[in-house]
């Protein structure tokens, strides 16, 4: 079982870094940040870069518009030097809001974007000369990204949840970061990715799927409070982030808690909204239980298919956190 974290700085650097060195220690393969409206990641996973030695350090998710495919082969070029070769580039489309509303670009062809992005990412980084001749992108002078480099490829996953993104991300990357992903179709999503790896003459076994995983640790005494807080993401993404990932739930099988949540969530019913999430659809996607359940069910969803498992960071102090990662993993 592989296991991952995700994590911000926190109202606290110092001590959210202590808490990515006891994750590496404990053997967590990689540790990512996510990047929205809120502060720039790259100098963050800098610091982390220059203060571990074996993790794996990536994003999860940058945008495809908000730089440029060459602004970040030259970040990533930087990121895989302080690391000594373990970077990880994820890479989204995120969503027209943040795209148009936070950095004023327009949310224009994000698939045929990813693709062009991909492309001109892995030539500088192998170092190559670029020369390319996109549908977005054109590109003709030949340059050449000059540096030090620990290896000729820096691994690639793209966060990607409808049917011509997953199998596009099949084609062109080396791995996939769902989120909000029932345990029952991992199978189903690795034979979407096996369609584009083999249209592409890849091989679809080397594609890692590495899913965003939510824990929620039942005592006895706050099951309900956990209930709660493991439905209400679900509902945020079903009533507040657009129509691919309410369709998505839907293609899951779970329309009629889109449908019951969606209706509540028209006339403003939070609780409505947040109590349409089934007992079902909870525990097909998210983990919730007493820690000593955890585990088990981490398991049970790595061999359903989930390679490597990313889970948020524990709250709490550095003694707190370290034991509750120690529980998931060991």
């Amino acid at each position: 079982m592989r296991l991952g974290v995700l994590t911000g700085m926190g109202r606290d650097w110092r001590e959210t870094l202590e808490k990515v060195r006891i994750a590496e220690d404990l053997g967590y393969e990689m540790v990512c940040g996510s990047e929205a409206w809120g502060p720039s990641l790259l100098p963050w996973l800098t610091l982390i870069a220059a203060n571990t030695s074996k993790i794996h350090v990536g994003t999860s998710i940058v945008n495809c518009f908000s730089r440029t495919p060459a602004a970040l082969a030259q970040e990533f070029a930087v990121l895989d030097m302080l690391s000594g070769g373990r970077a990880m580039l994820g890479i989204g489309s995120s969503g027209e809001f943040v795209i148009e509303h936070f950095h004023g670009t327009p949310f224009k062809k994000p698939l045929r974007r990813l693709r062009e992005y991909v492309e001109i990412f892995n030539t500088l980084i192998a170092g190559e000369p670029l020369n390319y001749d996109g549908e977005i992108f054109k590109m003709g002078r030949g340059f050449r990204l000059e540096y030090d480099r620990p290896r000729d490829h820096i691994p690639v996953f793209i966060a990607a949840i409808t049917p011509k993104s997953i199998r596009q991300t099949g084609e062109i990357a080396d791995g996939i970061l769902p989120i909000h992903w029932p345990k029952g179709r991992f199978k189903e999503l690795r034979e979407h990715l096996g369609e584009g790896a083999r249209a592409a003459g890849r091989d679809a076994a080397a594609l890692t799927i590495a899913p965003q995983t939510y824990v929620f640790v039942t005592d006895g005494t706050n099951d309900d409070e956990q209930w709660r807080a493991a439905r209400q993401p679900l509902h945020h993404y079903i009533n507040r982030m657009g129509v691919f990932y309410w369709q998505m739930f839907e293609r899951g099988g779970f329309e009629g808690e889109v449908a019951a949540s969606k209706a509540a969530w028209a006339q403003r019913d939070l609780e409505g909204a947040i109590g349409a999430i089934s007992d079902r659809m909870v525990r097909e996607i998210q983990v919730i239980g007493p820690l000593e359940s955890v585990r088990e069910q981490l398991a049970e969803r790595a061999a359903a298919g989930a390679d490597l498992q990313m889970l948020h960071m524990p709250s709490g102090d550095v003694r707190a956190a370290g034991k509750r990662l120690e529980a998931m993993i060991r």
